[in-house]
């Protein structure tokens, strides 16, 4: 069939659809809805262009009357955002990584290997997934302060990594399982040991459920505030949040700069979602097919 005949067709089957009432109401529902989600980018992004009279009185909706492109500019050299973002990256990445090494790792211990109180071990480890991360701030601080790992990178890598474990093994557990043991038996006999068998057929299978834990990984430790604010109270390791709540004086706030490092702040979230939101879709659906 040609490509004009195959667009005719297609054409005719598109124009022989009834558009019909309910179709249009989800339709208009699903664009508003959108809108609405929308809406709180659009109006950080302006506002961070703004002073602020413009942003409470003459125009807090609108685009900016004179785009104030210092406020970025105030928000990186006074705010010190650029050494908070560096902070936070080393942070998240580091989080990332520790927890997608050890979430694996664990789940083939549980799953591939055979040994007395794997089952108990890893109701052990689900039991992360009913413990707060805030109700921890004090045995954590006195564990922190004890060992010399308070103001440092890893006062906070630790305790992301350790709360973020139990959602990780939760995602791995349901694609790990499913992997044919026959796969182990063939790399056995081909020589592998056990690190050969998780290295060199474990993990690369495995990489839907390590990207699922890596997305979700990031988007917890690149929001947190409590830990960043307790943990570190020096100014060389404070996170994006903290840097952004210190710009707010006691008596005075100037939300231009404000707006501008909640933007900054922003962007890597909205550019993870952006790129990956379509994995995470496919390694929902997959876990819930091995599950």
């Amino acid at each position: 069939m040609s490509s004009s005949a195959k667009e005719s067709r297609t054409f005719a089957m598109t124009a022989g659809r009834k558009v019909t009432f309910s179709s249009v109401i989800v339709y208009i529902i699903l664009i508003i809805w959108a809108l609405t989600c929308l809406f709180p980018v659009y109006w950080m992004f302006t506002f961070s262009l703004k002073d602020n009279a413009e942003i409470f009185f003459r125009n807090p909706i609108g685009l900016p009357e004179n785009w104030i492109w210092d406020n970025y500019k105030t928000a990186m050299n006074i705010g010190h955002m650029d050494k908070y973002f560096l902070n936070s990256l080393i942070v998240t990445v580091s989080s990332i990584v520790l927890t997608m090494l050890a979430a694996a790792m664990a789940t083939y211990a549980m799953t591939r290997l055979v040994w007395k109180g794997r089952k108990m071990m890893n109701k052990f480890f689900m039991l992360g997934l009913t413990i707060p991360i805030h109700a921890s701030v004090v045995p954590l601080y006195v564990v922190l302060s004890r060992v010399g790992l308070l103001n440092s990178y890893w006062s906070l890598i630790f305790p992301y990594s350790a709360f973020a474990l139990a959602m990780a093994i939760l995602i791995c557990n349901g694609f790990m399982g499913d992997i044919p043991y026959d796969l182990d038996e063939a790399a056995f006999l081909d020589g592998c040991g056990v690190w050969g068998i998780f290295f060199r057929v474990i993990v690369p299978l495995m990489i839907p459920a390590v990207s699922t834990v890596g997305i979700y990984t990031f988007l917890q430790c690149w929001n947190e505030l409590m830990f960043s604010t307790i943990f570190n109270s020096g100014e060389a390791y404070k996170t994006l949040p903290v840097g952004v709540q210190d710009l707010c004086g006691e008596h005075k706030a100037d939300w231009g700069p404000i707006g501008a490092a909640l933007a900054i702040a922003t962007i890597p979230t909205l550019i993870v979602y952006v790129l990956l939101s379509k994995r995470i879709q496919e390694s929902f659906i997959a876990g819930a097919v091995k599950g």
